[in-house]
């Protein structure tokens, strides 16, 4: 896709070359994405950065850090930036509080961190007391708002970057709390996609504006 369509934007659009992806036929229930590309495409066309999903806590988790060790090096060797969608899938993880727990995204983003990620895309915890208490301690234990247990993702990121996903579709007011919270917490920035692109186009423009405007008060 980026070979067919870059030379439109290319100069003016920075480009993450995500190279590895699944389709949506299968469950999670053994999440993996496959490589697609490569660090070296992604050389060839000038990106200046190389996107990939780790499925953390699939059953096919062993085969994907391998295969992610090696994008890694390849990044390293290539003087790449590596960007990790780190995604917590699979039955043990929605055992334990759910993909979407403080526990489940926490480690997610440690994984992103120990695995030599520069940058991770993580989705914003969901409190769930009725959930969380399945989570191994001190998780279960933990009462935290959304932008304390955030706060504590970011940490244990430690130096790597924490972009916060939008999710769905959800109201302004909604997302631009996400966005006060994301902030407060020491987060780098947001990738909002959905929450744009399913929106009328002067509505999207207008909602950017107030998303700026509220990243600057920070």
């Amino acid at each position: 896709m980026a070979a067919k369509y870059l030379h439109s934007f290319a100069g003016d659009v920075p480009l993450i070359l995500k190279i590895n992806g699944k389709t949506n036929i299968p469950s999670d229930a053994e999440a993996f994405s496959s490589l697609t590309a490569s660090v070296e495409d992604a050389v060839r066309l000038g990106a200046d950065a190389v996107g990939y999903t780790l499925y953390v806590g699939s059953p096919a988790q062993d085969a994907d850090i391998a295969q992610l060790a090696e994008v890694r090096e390849d990044c390293d060797r290539f003087g790449m930036p590596l960007v990790v969608w780190s995604y917590p899938r699979g039955e043990a993880i929605e055992k334990k509080g759910g993909r979407d727990s403080f526990y489940a995204i926490d480690y997610a983003a440690r994984m992103a961190q120990e695995m030599g990620a520069d940058v991770t895309k993580i989705n914003f915890p969901k409190m769930d007391p009725q959930r969380d208490k399945d989570a191994p301690e001190p998780y279960s234990e933990l009462e935290l708002r959304g932008s304390e247990a955030l706060r504590q993702i970011v940490r244990s990121a430690g130096k790597t970057f924490v972009l916060v996903s939008g999710g769905s579709k959800i109201s302004d007011e909604d997302l631009l709390q996400k966005v006060r919270e994301s902030m407060e917490a020491g987060v780098t920035g947001l990738i909002f996609g959905r929450n744009m692109w399913q929106r009328k186009m002067e509505d999207a423009l207008k909602l950017t504006e107030r998303i700026k405007d509220a990243m600057r008060a920070f």
